[in-house]
């Protein structure tokens, strides 16, 4: 890359990091008043073993059902493996909890095109359409909790309202965008760009226009619907039982509606590890089902130390098995390579 496209994109990482070092620190801030450390520490040092094995057990079953559904999405255009998608699923989760920007999505999106010829811009695109199907499907979730509830989290009722406008305005998206491919063409071709760029916009579009569409087969879609329930259905109960490793007892209204506002809250600029925003999300969550901020906040950071161990291990896996595949395939293609000696 020129140092000319360097100096385009570092001022751009430097306001986001700015934004989201600002935000967890504000965040963080409000939701660490009066905390008695003391007691988070006797709550997490008291946590038992085996509820903890069965959450960490069940994330990675989530993590697995994860990487089914990603592959209905991805089999519409080429014949993905399910080792291939489940590695580049726990590689992309892994990097969303340890890098910034959800910068994960692209590295998911990189192994499963580098192995199976796919373009990024249809792989990437399939993952963008899994997640507006989960925001759409968390939007739905906290609004039934909390129409069902007596006392109602101020702040996440009134975020769903502009989270629901914009689940809304991904489905009409996806649903809509592909019957308008022939005018997106027509816009790109009299852009006044360069032909080499233009050439590249239309390609990427295309396979943009591929990538939405891979979602609008009916039997496709039932399938992703259903592991998409199966899945947040599977977290609220791993929720509960986390909760329930500290001694603490958690309804499952509130699981889901905190699942939901972890999620929710997931899309705002953050920290590596959604730092900041969990703490803020749980305290504010939890609060009206009888939750002290002590409790809350040992349990989020219990919560968030599961979270990078399983994606950690898994996440680590994945970058080690593409890397051994990847030496396999230059193997392959070059036998006759002789391997570099050790330097001294």
């Amino acid at each position: 890359m020129s140092n000319g496209a360097l100096s385009r994109i570092a001022p751009g990482r430097a306001i986001s990091w700015a934004l989201a070092v600002a935000l967890a620190g504000a965040l963080l801030f409000y939701s660490l008043r009066g905390i008695e450390w003391r007691h988070v520490w006797v709550l997490l040092s008291g946590a038992k073993p085996v509820f903890l094995g069965i959450v960490c057990t069940l994330s990675t079953g989530t993590l697995f059902l994860r990487a089914l559904r990603w592959r209905i999405l991805l089999r519409a255009e080429g014949d993905i493996g399910m080792s291939a998608a489940f590695w580049a699923t726990a590689a992309g989760y892994f990097g969303n909890n340890f890098l910034p920007a959800r910068a994960g999505e692209l590295v998911r999106t990189f192994m499963i095109s580098s192995r199976s010829g796919l373009s990024n811009a249809y792989v990437l695109t399939t993952a963008i359409s899994e997640r507006v199907a989960d925001a759409i499907a968390l939007v739905v979730i906290s609004a039934l909790v909390l129409l069902a509830l007596p006392a109602r989290p101020d702040w996440l009722a009134h975020a769903s309202k502009p989270f629901a406008m914009l689940g809304l305005s991904g489905v009409a998206v996806i649903a809509l965008l592909p019957h308008l491919d022939r005018f997106g063409k027509s816009v790109l071709e009299r852009l006044p760009l360069p032909a080499a760029w233009r050439a590249t916009s239309l390609l990427m579009f295309e396979h943009s226009i591929r990538g939405i569409r891979s979602i609008h087969d009916g039997r496709r879609v039932l399938k992703f619907l259903g592991l998409t329930v199966v899945i947040w259905c599977v977290d609220a109960v791993a929720t509960i039982i986390g909760a329930q490793a500290l001694g603490l007892a958690m309804t499952l209204p509130a699981a889901f509606l905190l699942i939901a506002g972890l999620g929710l809250g997931s899309a705002l600029p953050s920290t590596p590890g959604y730092v900041g925003i969990y703490q803020f999300v749980a305290v504010s969550v939890l609060a009206p089902f009888g939750f002290t901020r002590t409790d809350t906040i040992a349990y989020i950071l219990l919560v968030q130390a599961l979270s990078y161990i399983v994606t950690g291990c898994w996440g680590a896996l994945g970058f080690w098995q593409y890397r051994r595949m990847a030496q396999l395939v230059g193997r392959d293609r070059n036998p006759n390579a002789v391997p570099e000696a050790p330097k001294p």
